[in-house]
């Protein structure tokens, strides 16, 4: 149905900037909640934001609040992640996610999205 393909990861120092990609192709006639997880080694995947399906509301975890920023381009269907002042707590894999419907209570689970991308890495160094 939809597929998700994240891009953008790397490997940055502490204090730097990366810019992450979720390109959305198959059925996109729809507008879709999307959502940025990540999920370090050994530890529980976990939300970082999340944009409405009009784009008008977003949504950030408490730990990544003021330094990052998600938005979209609609005309590319493409959504993206601006992370700014990284840390090195912020090294993960970085996964987008998207549903085409969402309760306003769910946006932080992950079983609440309906397709996911494979991936992409963010290495922060200190």
């Amino acid at each position: 149905q939809v597929h998700l393909v994240e891009s953008g990861g790397g490997v940055v120092q502490a204090g730097g900037s990366l810019r992450l990609s979720c390109a959305v192709s198959g059925r996109t006639l729809e507008t879709y909640f999307i959502a940025w997880f990540r999920q370090a080694p050994g530890k529980e995947r976990e939300f970082v934001a999340a944009i409405s399906n009009s784009a008008y509301s977003t949504y950030y975890a408490d730990s990544v609040k003021g330094r990052f920023t998600i938005s979209r381009d609609g005309a590319k269907n493409t959504e993206y992640l601006q992370m700014n002042s990284l840390k090195p707590e912020d090294t993960a894999a970085y996964y987008c996610a998207a549903s085409l419907f969402m309760r306003s209570s769910s946006y932080q689970i992950d079983s609440a999205y309906d397709y996911w991308g494979q991936g992409t890495q963010v290495t922060v160094s200190p």
